[in-house]
């Protein structure tokens, strides 16, 4: 008989505790989301955390830990949402380090303050600035990359930037997850010549998991 109870791989209290704190707070940004406000400047939202949803985290904890991931990645870290199920891949496999990058102070330290209450924080890198620039070297090949970052107002959007800089680096039988669909990031991975293979998942509203096989 199917169980509808939601179930954690993850079997730290002490990690599932902060997680359910960060869910319990999930809300909307008084002032609408950049899609909807017109502000795309991340500064006007430093108190808002735009993270991935727990079934999301779940499939990022499960597929590192079947990959035996050391090395993984992720834009933008936000307040740590992703963060705390990649590092707890991390830790379980035995060790590694998610490489996170977040251009909002605020943010910085309230993901470090989060990883640090679920007993994470050594598994962890966030590095502040432009990911353009905090990710344009990881340190040798990635297992995972997560691209959840802010939506550009005009020209190539920074979900294909970011692709283009970490693809690069990421190791034949990676994966890269995609929350916000962006259509020219999507355009970049469906091509065949860029390595790819994708599907949507329907996660979210729409999660996009590419493999890269060449």
């Amino acid at each position: 008989m199917y169980n509808a109870e939601p179930h954690s791989a993850i079997a730290d209290g002490r990690i599932a505790a902060v997680i359910e704190r960060l869910q319990a707070t999930r809300r909307a940004p008084v002032r609408g989301n950049p899609m909807q406000s017109g502000s795309c400047d991340p500064h006007d939202y430093a108190e808002q955390g735009f993270s991935i949803h727990p079934e999301q985290g779940e499939l990022i904890y499960l597929l590192c830990r079947g990959l035996r991931a050391k090395r993984v990645a992720e834009f933008a870290t936000s307040v740590g949402m992703s963060t705390l199920y990649f590092a707890a891949a991390m830790r379980d496999n035995g060790g590694g380090t998610v490489i996170g990058s977040e251009i909002v102070s605020a943010k910085v330290a309230t993901a470090k303050r989060n990883l640090a209450d679920a007993g994470l924080a050594d598994y962890a890198e966030i590095r502040e600035g432009d990911a353009r620039k905090t990710l344009r070297d990881l340190g040798g090949p990635l297992d995972f990359i997560l691209i959840d970052g802010w939506p550009g107002d005009k020209g190539p959007t920074l979900a294909r930037q970011v692709i283009e800089i970490v693809a690069p680096q990421l190791r034949v039988g990676g994966y890269v997850m995609n929350d916000n669909a962006e259509a020219d990031f999507l355009e970049f991975v469906r091509d065949p010549k860029n390595g790819f293979v994708s599907i949507t998942l329907p996660l979210k509203g729409g999660t996009e998991l590419c493999l890269k096989v060449a």
